[in-house]
């Protein structure tokens, strides 16, 4: 071997140090990153997403339009992470070599929050950069668990602006007002579970009828709400607005609950879930017995069940739920104010012993997502149910019937099912950032016997109307987001619906078929943000079914004489300029200036006790509604809603709509942290209602002050809830029409009320295992 000489190492020793200088001198080919950020379910970009690029300490925060990049970054095997508060991160591998430009679009979904964790959600996140309108929002957990509740379907008052009352038994459905509307049991307000639509069409009782008396709170993980007519994956009875309800997947820790309160109420309710191989699977159970204030105790009886089988993630994954409902009851409806005057009963008594009622509902739903690497992202449903209800009721009392009295018997048996589907994907649009959704969705209600009867004491005397109705609708939608500035995004949509109505009667006449098609645009525009301030723009069409059996109506079923039958479907028309701001640590700031107008309002009539077709007629009103985070452990509330609403059609002397609350606020105060002392105050107000179409008539305001304080001893909490906790008087429900008590000689027109609960007290002990 040949040794080498010092002048030849000297040389190559120098050739190396020239080589390294070279090439580490020597800028490598640099890579960049581009992308954008954007909201699974709407599509909307998601500013102040945090974008990473690990291993290294780059990282980038998105802007108003969703767009991020990284320049400047040396070739290798990255992972990209992106997060953004109340949603599941996203990390995605990245390699990337010499002069490439790689473009990244990012779909993040909502976190799929546990129970019992503590997290920023609902009304605590900002919605500024994401949302389409003013009065767009969500609820989460967080914000339900604090509310002192007296009824189940209270928890949609967390809804800013929406009322839930009472004029009959517990097992009922609830009376909603929102926006002007009195929307009885349903009508031009929808709501889902699970995907799952609960507005029934052509009902015994009333048209869209919305029971959600069989909901466990304690599972609801959160609530999506709107109002207006401007999504488009929202159809029939959603004019004045629509709730989301999405249940959890999973507990945090087990839950045994025992509560017990004033007028013999008590509660059971147990609920775990267990992990199974790659899915989870949810159980709960739930029981209720409750007499009420009333001189004729109630006696309802409530059972309810959750089975919640899910697989996978929001992004990839599957579930399976099982709902299942019971109640029965003896109610106190509605009462005539003279028969209190006189004596005759107290505020608390009822005018027919006998009313009430009992119904079921089992819910069957699978759900699929399944969001790609291209976040081309497709969700599917399909869902099945079981309802029945046979409710009593009497309103006039001797009116009609002087001997026998005015009780009488809504049926409802039906099986219903449907499907849904959608497909979103991201694209550029001359240079621009669009996110393009398309979907469609089915329903069938075969309705196996809908009738009405004259009863007495809950005994069939005769039959009114019976019939057997076949309903079926099919929508489809389409809709396209896009970014067309830092400070423009418009969303613009259409929806088609077609139905078709087949009624078959025990009056031949009244048999028959009907079809129509109705089409929805829908636009929305958002303008900023600008320090945290951003306004919107949104018009719609919307619509709402009307009873199958008023569209092939001919002989009226009371007189025999003649009937007019009413239109299938009827064009509602909405359009709202709002705002949101966060500008101020901690607050979040909603204002809306709103019109809807409907070709013909659904009014519920009190002497016959249901929804019917009335004239045109159109609302208008603004919005306030403000959250604020003081410190984490103080939060306060204040809602305000101001409407004017009135028919467009008819003697300009009688336009005033019976019980639109023309003012509407609500707030509360909530302290404490979800481990230890947590207290919060509940102020529900709303305001004077004409009860007649000249406003001669009108009811008096009520106002309602609820409170909850409760205390976590490590896995064992006690809660005690007061309602009404100033004892008011007031009436949650009232009425203006004629009526005949027992032993008057003729029809008296009079108010007619129920009462609000006096003031109540349960005790509340949660264990969690």
């Amino acid at each position: 071997m040949t040794r080498r000489s010092p002048f030849n190492r000297a040389r190559s020793a120098g050739a190396l140090v020239l080589f390294l200088f070279l090439t580490a001198g020597a800028p490598h080919a640099q890579t960049r990153i581009t992308g954008t950020v954007t909201d699974a379910l709407g599509g909307a970009p998601l500013r102040g997403a945090v974008v990473r690029l690990e291993p290294t300490a780059r990282a980038v925060t998105v802007g108003a339009d969703g767009r991020f990049e990284l320049t400047g970054v040396p070739p290798g095997t990255y992972t990209l992470r992106t997060s953004h508060g109340g949603y599941e991160p996203a990390e995605r591998p990245v390699v990337l070599r010499d002069g490439e430009a790689l473009r990244i679009d990012v779909a993040l979904d909502l976190d799929e929050t546990r129970l019992g964790e503590a997290v920023v959600e609902g009304r605590a996140a900002s919605l500024v950069g994401t949302a389409q309108a003013a009065s767009q929002g969500r609820v989460g957990q967080d914000q339900i668990a604090p509310r002192p509740l007296l009824r189940v379907g209270e928890v949609l008052e967390a809804v800013p602006g929406l009322i839930v009352t009472q004029h009959s038994g517990s097992g009922k459905a609830n009376q909603f007002f929102l926006r002007g509307f009195n929307l009885d049991h349903g009508t031009d307000f929808s709501a889902s579970v699970e995907g799952v639509p609960m507005n029934l069409p052509t009902h015994g009782h009333g048209q869209g009828w919305l029971d959600l008396n069989f909901l466990i709170p304690e599972l609801i993980e959160r609530i999506s709400f709107e109002k207006g007519p401007y999504d488009v994956r929202t159809g029939d009875f959603s004019t004045a607005g629509s709730a989301q309800i999405r249940l959890a997947r999973r507990l945090d820790a087990g839950i045994a609950r025992v509560e017990g309160g004033t007028d013999e109420y008590v509660r059971l309710l147990a609920a775990n879930s267990v992990r199974v191989g790659q899915g989870d699977v949810l159980l709960a159970l739930n029981t209720q017995f409750y007499n009420g204030p009333w001189v004729i105790p109630e006696a309802s009886v409530l059972l309810s069940g959750v089975a919640k089988v899910s697989a996978g993630t929001a992004a990839r994954g599957a579930s399976l739920t099982a709902m299942a409902y019971h109640n029965r009851w003896t109610s106190t409806d509605q009462i005539a104010r003279r028969a209190v005057a006189s004596g005759e009963i107290s505020d608390l008594g009822s005018l027919d012993s006998t009313g009430g009622g009992q119904t079921d509902r089992y819910t069957l739903v699978a759900s699929t997502e399944r969001t790609t690497a291209g976040n081309a992202r497709t969700t599917a449903s399909a869902y099945a149910a079981y309802y029945n209800l046979n409710l009593f009721s009497n309103f006039t009392y001797f009116l009609n019937d002087p001997v026998n009295g005015d009780q009488f018997e809504q049926a409802d048996r039906r099986v219903y099912g449907g499907a849904a589907v959608s497909h979103r994907w991201s694209s550029r649009w001359f240079g621009q950032g669009n996110t393009t959704t398309v979907g469609a969705d089915l329903r069938h209600d075969q309705i196996l016997d809908i009738g009405l009867f004259n009863t007495s004491a809950r005994r069939r005397v005769s039959t009114v109307r019976r019939d057997d109705v076949a309903e079926t609708s099919l929508g489809a939608y389409a809709e396209s987001d896009t970014q067309w500035t830092r400070w423009l995004r418009t969303t613009v949509g259409l929806r088609g619906d077609v139905y078709r109505f087949g009624v078959s009667s025990d009056i031949p006449d009244n048999s028959g078929t009907e079809a129509a098609f109705i089409a929805s645009p829908r636009l929305s525009v958002a303008v900023g943000p600008w320090r945290q301030t951003e306004g919107y723009l949104n018009l719609g069409l919307g619509f709402h079914s009307n009873d199958a059996r008023g569209t092939t109506i001919r002989v009226d079923p009371l007189t025999g004489g003649p009937a007019e039958h009413v239109d299938p479907l009827v064009r509602t028309r909405g359009a709202e300029l709002g705002a949101r701001t966060a500008v101020l640590p901690g607050l979040q700031s909603t204002l809306a200036l709103w019109y809807i107008g409907l070709g013909s309002e659904l009014v519920f009539v009190g002497d016959a006790g249901g929804t019917e077709a009335s004239g045109a007629s159109e609302h208008y009103g603004a919005e306030v509604n403000t959250y604020y985070a003081a410190t984490d452990w103080l939060n306060f509330t204040l809602d305000v809603a101001l409407t004017e609403s009135h028919y467009t059609e008819g003697d300009p002397a009688e336009r005033e709509i019976e019980n639109s609350i023309g003012r509407i606020v609500t707030g509360g105060i909530y302290a404490g942290r979800e481990t230890g002392l947590l207290g919060s105050v509940q102020l529900r107000y709303f305001g004077p209602r004409p009860l007649s179409p000249d406003g001669a008539v009108r009811s008096e305001a009520t106002a309602l002050l609820n409170a909850k304080a409760s205390y976590c001893f490590r896995a064992v909490a006690v809660a005690l809830d007061v309602l009404n906790v100033l004892d008011s008087d007031a009436a949650d429900v009232s009425y203006f029409y004629p009526s005949r008590l027992q032993g008057e000689a003729a029809e008296t027109e009079d108010i007619h009320f129920h009462p609000v609960i006096p003031r109540t007290a349960r005790l509340t002990v949660t264990a969690r295992f």
